[in-house]
């Protein structure tokens, strides 16, 4: 049976939706803040709610969510499950650059697999640093469609604030680096043994608790800014450390000529390289381990070490990567996560994966460092520690690259014992 082909849009024309499950998915060629909001009659927001983004990913209700990457994403949207006094829902994004720096960005709408209808938003001329991109709105008792590319002075702030959004400005400190090294560890046999469990979607990252305005500060670590102190708390809840990397587009999506991994996927025999995430852990009690897919060694988070592996996407084709948790209630317990990843196939190429690793923290904005200094042929990147100083979180940025486990473990004393593994 031959393939519908999708509708083609230009800016300003409008197409029928289905009453049903959608996919609004946006691609871009250079990393952007993408945002959801829900609107009433009078084009506001009824509360913060209404708002989805890269720190709040689902609406109150769970009826629009946000997955993916910040240059391949995806809002889910259920139309039938939206709240009668909602008449829009706009879609939207900012960036630091202008749009001509940011490059032509495609929008496609889905219902499952199959595209119903593309946008292109074309970047030349532009030097606008936010747009509002579409609207799903209700006409006569059903759903539709319009693309609008309408510039919007500013960034993400004044952006939310014309939709209603109460904005907060506050931000963690910073705190300087603190010293690498680790005392001795007990031997470990990472061997593989077995097959690893089936890939699932994350659930949903947890929300932080219900606050006046929404903050919409994202920290990102660099060479100059290269680390973060989150303040002693009792209980820091669950804490979730994703692993993202451009996903390879189906053959039957449009995606932007570059800015996805392209001839890097060809050496993939499931279509898309196997990038892998992991950690190892010392607790205070002096006992290390480590988490990764490899050796099926997932972790617990109700039991030592409180550091859960939730699953291996072996195909490189989970929009939402891969995620680490950590059991925040039991931080007391913990010395030391050290988070890693590593290319288990495909050609070593960071700089080309544009993996990004993103540490949510209940009630705390993002905290991000990017995977793109890798040079040569090292496949295995130590990202990030997070260390315990009398009770507070430092966050410490890495980004060191080397040939394996055993030359990473060695730079950083942990003291492993390794042998070769396979999936």
């Amino acid at each position: 049976m031959s393939q519908i082909q999708p509708q083609q849009l230009i800016a300003g024309a409008n197409a029928p939706l289905p009453t049903d499950h959608i996919s609004i998915r946006i691609l871009s060629q250079s990393a952007v803040d993408c945002a959801a909001y829900r609107l009433t009659t009078d084009g506001k927001v009824r509360g913060d709610g209404d708002m989805i983004f890269y720190g709040q990913t689902r609406s109150d209700d769970g009826s629009v969510s946000f997955r993916g990457h910040d240059s391949d994403g995806f809002f889910d949207i259920n139309l039938p499950a939206q709240p009668a006094n909602i008449e829009k829902i706009a879609l939207a994004f900012s960036s630091s650059q202008t749009l001509t720096q940011v490059g032509d960005v495609d929008i496609q709408v889905l219902q499952g697999s199959q595209v119903l209808m593309t946008c292109q938003l074309s970047a030349a001329g532009r030097n606008e640093k936010a747009i509002i991109l579409a609207e799903c709105y209700r006409r006569q008792g059903s759903w539709k469609f319009r693309f609008i590319a309408q510039g919007f002075e500013g960034g993400l702030k004044p952006l939310s604030e014309h939709f209603g959004v109460e904005i907060a400005d506050e931000a963690p400190a910073q705190s300087p680096v603190q010293d690498q090294s680790q005392g001795q560890a007990q031997p470990i046999n990472t061997q593989k043994a077995g097959s690893a469990p089936q890939t699932s979607t994350p659930p949903p990252i947890p929300t932080a608790s219900p606050n006046p305005s929404i903050n919409l500060s994202k920290i990102t670590l660099t060479k100059n800014q290269s680390s973060i102190n989150l303040k002693k708390r009792d209980d820091f809840g669950k804490i979730s450390v994703n692993l993202n990397w451009n996903q390879n587009p189906t053959a039957n999506q449009q995606a932007p000529k570059k800015g996805l991994l392209g001839d890097l996927f060809k050496q993939h025999k499931a279509g898309g390289i196997d990038l892998d995430v992991g950690a190892m852990i010392h607790l205070k009690n002096g006992e290390k381990t480590l988490i990764q897919a490899l050796g099926n060694r997932f972790g617990s988070l109700t039991s030592a070490p409180y550091v859960c592996l939730r699953a291996d996407d072996r195909t490189g084709q989970v929009s939402g990567g891969e995620w680490l948790d950590i059991n925040g209630q039991q931080w007391s317990q913990i010395e030391e996560v050290f988070i890693f990843a590593f290319i288990y196939e495909g050609a070593p190429n960071w700089a080309q994966t544009d993996g990004v690793v993103t540490i949510h923290v209940p009630d705390q904005p993002p905290i991000e460092t990017r995977l793109t200094e890798g040079t040569g042929n090292l496949p295995m990147c130590a990202i990030a520690r997070l260390v315990n100083q009398q009770g507070s979180i430092n966050v410490e940025r890495i980004n060191q690259y080397f040939k394996g486990h055993q030359e990473m473990d060695k730079a950083f004393n942990w003291g492993f014992s390794w042998k070769r593994g396979s999936k």
